[in-house]
């Protein structure tokens, strides 16, 4: 039985209409009662589990708006509603959190970015989703999506989407693209009282958006120009004269709608379908269609073409630039007066508290201003975003191997559970470490219990066991071309071993405190170690002369401001990310080892960290049972997930495949590429400790504080 959960008042939003009306929640639906006739339906009603998504939204720049999105059959697909203040909209909008029959399908924000990257969405719906996080809507022209000019060649007979001069530079303002006429506003600009600006005219505004869709919505046109269209000759006559107005005029700086992109829309904005007489321009040509560039053979072919553009290789190199502009850490303050991005200040969230003003007409009049000049986009990003991968895959192979490859990532993508191949229990402590051989035959493995174990897998038995020292090991290297092994151990001591001769070759005291981590450098051919005594030292020589003396193989000694827990080199070994008990990721550049960037990430220790196989973005685990990845270069957050029910203990990443060990003993695998979760299972009874994957992603292997080293491969329904 439903019953009511509250009622308040609100206005209905589409383009340059405000209805006022009753909304009343109860249990079952929402419903929206108007206080005139003009709707379609006396009440509109939306059932709660028709809901998918709720979106809080900004108004004329204050925090009132709310817009409610239904499923494709829903007879309301979806509801813009503003409020008198931000109280009775979050009023609304916890209230409806609250209700059991609704079911959202939210995305994450940092799920999407790191899909975009991986090349999973497209540019055009990447933009989508960031115009919607910046309140864009198409229900309100004030704040319409905006999308960029990308294309600057409207004049030749063929168009070249391989060449970069038929390209605009993304990383300029449309006002800054041509210098001749930035100069003219620059000097305007040093000249000017506060508050400055560079462009008096926004990038969107209700005017500019319905100087593209005149020919699709002329009744819109004709509500906000008081019944009357525009002047013939300052229509959207030509594709080519908008943008070469754009590049000169002293006022105009509009970017583009997404319409220019949208493919199934075939250009119909393009077309005056309707014959609506628009007048006659100076030359006494009726106003018809818009002029298409030579390029173009009809409005669907020019929207192909633009489309292609968006998605192009060159436009994938330099979209985050854009999006720093209109979305993120360019968009105002010192970095866009930088970027020579400075707008009126009126189209600022911030720059006006409209309810503090009490005289009727002074605050309708703002309103109006605000409308006119546009509004900013809500600041998405406050860090550079991200770039997006393109190019040819950085993990393509020759294609039979390519074949095999696409083999074992459809098994871990259509697996149903883990199948156990092999346990081995022949440590009596703690198995603290432990890698997979490069051919996938064998397992070696430390523990805390002093012992070094080697796991033949075709015989599934031990082969090999030694004692090496008295104290827990930490961490085991393999050096390239070698049988050497290096171990570190809590005795604060670094050991060569050599299996082959069943013995250790020589030791060195190497720490104050006891040994955490290691990592070698094939590339580069050093060894790095890392220590509760909050040091990170570099080690060379180890692999041509079979020694390790601190006269003469310690190289440098890293200084950090606690314990040092984990570290990895990226592919190139361009690069080492440390990773410490307080909480800090450290980058440090591997030629001449000066810090390249550093972030406080977590609250907690930095349990395990591990490159992404293109270097670009870093795997971060943490005691605070937090698992994240960030863009490296910009330190953006590209992925979070804060779902886990203990902390993090071990992670590795190979290709698509990132796999997660956590103190409760379960184990996550993640397809990274598509950005899901494969599967979660309990694979052990205590703290996973450490997990490799063998180097053809046909197997896992973990080993947990419960003694146990296990072998796992997908298991698939025939």
């Amino acid at each position: 039985m439903k019953k009511t959960v509250m009622e308040t008042q609100a206005d209905k939003v589409t383009p340059l209409v405000v209805n006022p009306g009753r909304i009343l929640l109860s249990t079952s639906r929402l419903y929206f009662q108007p206080f005139n006739n003009i709707e379609q339906h006396p009440v509109i009603k939306i059932p709660l589990n028709s809901i998918n998504r709720i979106v809080k939204r900004r108004f004329l720049l204050q925090h009132i708006g709310l817009e409610i999105y239904c499923n494709e059959n829903s007879s309301n697909p979806h509801i813009y509603l503003s409020f008198k203040n931000q109280k009775l909209r979050d009023n609304l909008y916890d209230n409806l959190l609250q209700q059991p029959e609704l079911n959202l399908k939210e995305i994450e924000q940092d799920v999407i970015t790191l899909q975009w990257q991986n090349g999973i969405i497209s540019n055009y719906e990447y933009l989508l989703y960031i115009n919607s996080l910046g309140d864009r809507t198409v229900n309100d022209l004030t704040q319409y999506p905006v999308f960029p000019w990308v294309i600057s060649n409207y004049s030749s007979d063929e168009l070249d989407l391989t060449n970069p001069e038929n390209y605009r530079d993304l990383s300029k303002p449309v006002g800054a693209l041509n210098a001749a006429r930035l100069e003219r506003l620059l000097e305007r600009y040093q000249e000017m009282s506060l508050p400055k600006f560079i462009y008096g005219s926004h990038y969107s505004t209700p005017g500019f958006v319905l100087y593209y869709l005149a020919r699709l919505y002329p009744h819109y046109v004709l509500c906000l120009q008081s019944g009357r269209f525009d002047h013939p000759d300052r229509m959207f006559n030509s594709v080519a004269d908008a943008y070469k107005n754009c590049q000169n005029n002293m006022s105009d700086f509009k970017e583009l709608i997404p319409e220019f992109y949208d493919v199934s829309q075939e250009g119909k904005f393009l077309v005056n379908a309707m014959g609506i007489n628009f007048g006659y321009r100076h030359n006494n040509v009726k106003v018809g269609d818009v002029e298409l560039p030579p390029w173009a053979d009809s409005p669907k072919d020019f929207i192909e073409k633009l489309r292609d553009a968006l998605e192009s290789e060159i436009v994938s190199k330099n979209l985050h630039n854009w999006i720093d502009l209109i979305f993120g850490y360019k968009q105002r303050g010192e970095e866009a007066v930088k970027a020579n991005n400075l707008f009126y200040h009126l189209c600022y969230e911030g720059t006006i508290d409209l309810d503090s003003i009490s005289d009727l007409n002074e605050r309708h009049a703002l309103e109006v201003q605000i409308m006119e000049f546009g509004q900013i986009p809500k600041q998405v990003f406050k860090v550079p975003h991200p770039q997006r991968k393109v190019g040819p895959s950085l993990l393509t192979e020759p294609y039979e191997i390519e074949q095999d490859r696409t083999k074992t990532e459809d098994r871990w993508r259509t697996m149903t559970d883990l199948d156990l191949q092999v346990t081995f229990n022949s440590h009596k402590n703690t198995v603290s470490h432990l890698f997979i051989s490069d051919d996938g035959t064998r397992i070696t493995s430390i523990g805390h219990d002093s012992k070094l174990k080697i796991f033949s897998l075709p015989q599934e038995k031990q082969t090999r066991s030694a004692d090496i020292g008295n104290m827990p090991l930490s961490s085991c290297i393999q050096l390239p071309n070698t049988n050497i092994l290096v171990i570190g151990s809590w005795d604060n001591q670094i050991s060569l071993y050599d299996p082959n001769y069943v013995s250790v070759k020589e030791s060195v005291l190497a720490h104050e405190d006891a040994i955490t981590c290691m990592a070698f450098g094939t590339k580069v051919n050093f060894l790095v170690s890392g220590s509760a005594d909050c040091t990170v030292k570099i080690w060379r020589g180890l692999n041509s002369n079979g020694v390790i003396k601190p006269i003469q193989c310690l190289q440098k000694q890293i200084d950090h401001e606690s314990q040092v827990l984990c570290l990895c080199f990226d592919r190139d070994n361009k690069y080492l990310a440390v990773g410490t008990e307080d909480g800090e990721v450290s980058i440090w550049e591997t030629e001449g080892f000066t810090r390249y960037k550093k972030y406080d990430l977590c609250s907690s220790n930095i349990t395990a960290l591990n490159y992404s196989p293109d270097g670009l973005k870093l795997a971060i685990g943490s005691g605070d049972k937090i698992f994240q990845i960030i863009d490296v270069n910009t330190g953006m957050l590209v992925f979070k997930d804060e779902t886990l029910k203990s902390s993090i203990s071990a992670l590795k990443w190979s290709e698509f495949l990132l796999v997660l060990g956590c103190d409760d003993g379960v184990l996550s695998i993640w397809d990274i590429f598509e950005v899901r979760l494969l599967l979660k299972v309990q694979a052990h009874s205590g703290p996973i400790k450490t997990v490799d994957i063998s180097s053809g992603r046909e197997f896992i292997v973990t080993g947990s504080q419960d003694r146990l080293i296990r072998v796992w491969k997908p298991k698939v329904l025939c």
